[in-house]
């Protein structure tokens, strides 16, 4: 009988060869996962979390919740439509009286005042009077503030009763819940976001038509040159990047004003008359003509880079084999570009969906993106779960846009570099 123990391969130091290539293998993998721990801390901590912290943000607001109790127990108990009793209103009374301990009124009534506004009024001062109201509490609490009579305050605290909630985002798409529950379209004259969402849309869909425009005989003269001068020329395309973005912002104001360059020069060359200036700020065409020009560089530099491996012969072999300039650039070159094409316009599409500082600056009302209203209601309203609500809606309009240029085109055929 054969020794099977004699023909199992060792190392050097009697160790089973397998056994040692497999450790040898688990080394290296701990190694290589040191090495890349401190950036995939660094994604988690900085992307992930964030991003996990304002999807939350967006369904969840237990500040009107967490303070009105008997509120939440009595909307529990009554389904929606069911009109406030004297057990609503004595909740009501209750609740204004815990409010007033604990100082929260203001904090409740801002909640409420997101769907009704004044109502944080209502809240403050209803909560002032709460330790002197008498049953009936209906007759009391009417008696002083009749607008605690509106349906729509009753809708809205019932809403804002569950932490958890959908309602963010109905406002974020210009809907809202009627007395009911049911959901419907606000009135009209009030819808705002949508317009927004359509506005970026378009305008980052038409800065990235304008930039492939530009950037595309730009990138093939330096993908033609000589690598001599498309190194040099290579650098006037880089410089915007040493140059601060607020700087290039105030630049294009200064240039595009009433009184700016640009229409000190169509004057002065008789294209229009000194009271026919041009108005090119604090519109749509100061956000489009700045935007395009910032985000110039991210649809060249892919471009180029894809530009610069199609070898010159193969146009040639076309043109010899009798295709016209136009067939040849047609049929053999703008097909081998696609991937520099389509990185770039994915590239300049989603920087310009989420740029905040050039329209507040140039854009004025008409010009401005929905990143702007983002900001504001972070930093002036207050409305950090209709803000989370929006940033979560424009997220993911980004993700199903590379989700279908990933079946389209292919993320394996896009080339940045």
């Amino acid at each position: 009988m054969t020794d099977v123990s004699a023909s199992i391969l060792t190392t050097a130091d009697g160790k089973p060869l397998k056994a040692a290539l497999a450790a040898s293998q688990a080394r290296a993998r701990r190694k290589a996962f040191m090495l890349v721990a401190p950036l995939f801390l660094f994604v988690v901590i900085t992307f992930v979390i964030p991003i996990g912290q304002m999807l939350f943000q967006s369904v969840y607001n237990d500040t009107f919740s967490a303070t009105a109790p008997a509120l939440r127990q009595w909307f529990d108990e009554n389904p929606p439509g069911t009109e406030p009793d004297e057990a609503a209103y004595a909740a009501l009374v209750s609740d204004l009286r815990l409010m007033r301990e604990e100082r929260s009124a203001g904090a409740a009534g801002t909640r409420i005042n997101y769907d009704i506004s004044g109502t944080r009024s209502m809240f403050t001062g209803m909560a002032r009077k709460a330790d002197k109201l008498e049953p009936p509490y209906k007759e009391a609490v009417l008696a002083e503030d009749k607008k605690w009579d509106n349906p729509d305050v009753w809708r809205a605290m019932r809403s804002a009763s569950s932490p958890f909630t959908i309602d963010f985002y109905l406002a974020a798409l210009d809907m809202t819940r009627d007395e009911t529950g049911s959901i419907v379209g606000v009135k009209e004259g009030q819808a705002v976001y949508k317009m927004l969402f359509g506005r970026t849309l378009f305008l980052s869909a038409l800065i990235t038509v304008m930039c492939m425009a530009l950037a595309f005989p730009i990138a093939h003269m330096l993908a033609t040159l000589p690598m001599a001068k498309s190194n040099l020329l290579m650098i006037l395309v880089l410089l915007p990047f040493w140059t601060s973005l607020l700087v290039r912002t105030t630049s294009w104001m200064v240039l595009l004003q009433s009184q700016g360059v640009v229409n000190d020069f169509l004057v002065w060359a008789g294209i229009v008359g000194d009271d026919g200036r041009i108005q090119m700020m604090y519109n749509q065409i100061g956000t489009v003509v700045a935007m395009t020009h910032i985000l110039l560089p991210f649809m060249v530099l892919p471009l180029y880079s894809v530009m610069r491996t199609i070898p010159p012969s193969y146009v040639r072999a076309a043109r010899s084999l009798g295709a016209t300039s136009w067939t040849a650039f047609r049929r053999i070159y703008l097909p081998q570009t696609l991937p520099g094409i389509g990185a770039g316009a994915l590239l300049v599409f989603i920087l310009a969906v989420g740029y905040y500082i050039t329209p507040a600056l140039v854009g004025g009302a008409d010009g401005q993106l929905i990143s702007n209203l983002i900001a504001f209601h972070m930093q002036k309203s207050l409305n950090w779960s209709l803000a989370a609500a929006l940033a979560a809606l424009l997220l993911g309009g980004i993700l199903i846009l590379y989700w279908l240029y990933d079946r389209l085109v292919g993320i394996d055929n896009m080339k940045l570099g």
